[in-house]
C-alpha cells in the first residue's frame, strides 16, 4: 500500500530538522491540522493546504503529492526504462544520432500515428508500457527531423516537439520534474523549427504544469495567460486553436486558485466552459489528442475537482450531477471525477454516497485506484467513521486498509 501522507510529512518535517511548530510557523498550516496529518487522524489535505506545507518544508509538491505511480518506487538505482528515456531525451554528448528502428517508421505521418497512440497510454494511464515504447518513438523522430528537405524536417521537428511533450507528462508523472524540464526545453526548440504554429502554446501549458508541481504557481499562471493570449489573436477561429486555448485558461484557472483566489479561478473556469459551445461550430481536429482535451467534458470535471479542493462539495456535486462525459474524455479525466464526487460525498458526511461513486471507479480503473493516495486517504475517512455503509468493506479490503 502506498506510504501515508503523515508518514510523509512526518518524514520530510524530520529531514528539514524542523518542529511541527516551526513547520507551521513557516507554512501558515495549524499545528493542530499537522499533528492529526502525522497522527493519522487525519488521511489528506486540500491542495493550497499541501502547496503551503511543501513551500514550509521547502520541497517540491510532488514529495506530498499522491498521484497514479507512473513505476515502482523502490528507493534503488533508476530502473532500465528509465534510463533508456533519459538517454532519448538527453541524448550522449558529442555522439552521432542513433540510426532509426525501422524504415517503415519514418514518414513524418505514420510516426504522428506512433506518437497519438503514445498519448493514448498516457491517458490510459499505461505508464510502464508508455516507457517501454516512448524512447524508440523519440529516437525516430529527431532522425526524421534531421534529414530531408525543408519541408519534411519541418513536419519532423513538429512530430520531434510532441514526442517530448509527451515525455514530459510521463516525467512529471514519475516525479521527475527535472527530466521533464529537460524535455520540454528541447520541445520548444523544435516547436520553433517546426511546421505547427501551435505547438509552442502547448509546450508552454505543459511547461505550467511543471511549475505548479513546483509551487511556481505566479509563474505557471502567468506563462499559460500569456500564451492563451496570443494563441487567442492568432488562432482563435480554429478549433484546434480554441482547445489548445482552453487548455491555458483551465491551467491558469487551476495556479490561480491553488493560490488561494477561488474566485477568479472560478471566473476563468467559467469563460472556458462558455467558450467550448463554439467547439460545437467549428470543423473538429483531425486527432485531438494531439492537441487538448478541452471540451465540455473536460471543464466541468476540472471545474468539480478545484470546488472540492476549496472545501465546496455541495457546489462540486451540483457541478458533477446529470454530467454526461463526452466520448473523447480521457479515463484519467473520468477516474479523477468519481474520486472527486467521493471526496465530496465524504465531506458532506454522506459514506454511502462516497461508496457508490467508489465502487464505480473500482470498476473501472482497479489498478489506478489501488495505488492513488488519494483513493486510500478518502476509504480510510470512510472506514475510521462510525458508520460502514455496506460495500465499504470489500473498498478497504481491496486497499488493504479492513482490519
Amino acid at each position: 500500500m502506498a506510504e501515508h501522507l503523515g508518514d510523509r510529512l512526518r518524514r520530510l518535517r524530520r529531514l528539514a530538522d524542523l518542529t511541527q511548530e516551526a513547520l507551521a510557523e513557516r507554512s501558515g498550516v495549524s499545528v493542530d491540522v499537522i499533528q492529526k496529518l502525522e497522527q493519522k487522524r487525519k488521511h489528506s489535505a486540500r491542495l493550497p493546504t499541501l502547496h503551503d506545507l511543501s513551500r514550509g518544508l521547502g520541497v517540491e509538491l510532488t514529495a506530498l503529492l499522491g498521484d497514479p505511480p507512473g513505476a515502482p518506487s523502490t528507493g534503488d538505482a533508476d530502473p532500465p526504462q528509465l534510463v533508456a528515456l533519459r538517454r532519448a531525451v538527453m541524448p550522449p554528448l558529442f555522439a552521432p544520432l542513433p540510426e532509426p528502428n525501422g524504415v517503415e517508421r519514418l514518414s513524418p505521418t505514420l510516426l504522428r500515428r506512433e506518437i497519438s497512440g503514445g498519448w493514448t497510454l498516457y491517458h490510459d494511464a499505461e505508464f510502464g508500457r508508455l516507457m517501454e515504447v516512448l524512447p524508440d518513438i523519440i529516437a525516430d523522430a529527431r532522425f526524421v527531423a534531421a534529414v530531408g528537405k525543408t519541408d519534411e524536417r519541418a513536419a519532423g521537428q513538429a512530430a520531434l516537439g510532441k514526442a517530448l511533450q509527451l515525455a514530459s507528462h510521463l516525467a512529471i508523472r514519475l516525479g521527475k520534474t527535472d527530466l521533464a524540464l529537460s524535455a520540454l526545453e528541447r520541445a520548444m526548440n523544435a516547436a520553433t523549427d517546426s511546421s505547427d504554429p501551435l505547438l509552442a502554446p502547448m509546450i508552454s501549458n505543459s511547461v505550467a504544469w511543471n511549475y505548479q508541481r513546483q509551487n511556481r504557481l505566479d509563474d505557471a499562471e502567468n506563462l499559460a495567460v500569456h500564451a492563451a493570449d496570443g494563441v487567442e489573436r492568432e488562432h482563435g477561429d480554429t478549433a484546434e486553436g480554441l482547445r489548445v486555448w482552453g487548455g491555458l485558461i483551465m491551467s491558469a484557472a487551476t495556479s490561480s486558485a491553488r493560490s488561494g483566489d477561488y474566485e477568479t479561478a472560478n471566473d476563468m473556469m467559467t469563460r472556458a466552459e462558455e467558450a467550448t459551445k463554439r467547439l460545437a461550430l467549428l470543423p473538429p481536429p483531425v486527432d485531438g489528442k494531439m492537441v487538448s482535451v478541452f471540451s465540455r467534458s473536460s471543464v466541468r470535471i476540472e471545474r468539480v475537482r478545484l470546488a472540492v479542493q476549496h472545501d465546496r462539495p455541495e457546489e462540486a456535486l451540483s457541478l458533477a450531477k446529470g454530467m454526461r462525459l463526452s466520448a473523447d474524455t480521457p479515463p484519467s479525466w473520468r477516474t479523477w471525477l468519481l474520486l472527486d464526487v467521493a471526496r465530496a460525498h465524504t465531506d458532506l458526511g454522506n459514506p454511502e454516497g462516497a461508496v457508490k461513486a467508489l465502487e464505480k471507479l473500482k470498476k473501472i480503473a482497479p489498478t489506478w485506484m489501488r495505488h492513488h493516495t488519494l483513493a486510500v486517504a478518502v476509504v480510510s475517512d470512510l472506514w475510521a467513521g462510525s458508520y460502514r455503509p455496506p460495500g465499504l468493506r470489500k473498498l478497504a479490503e481491496f486497499l488493504g486498509i479492513a482490519n
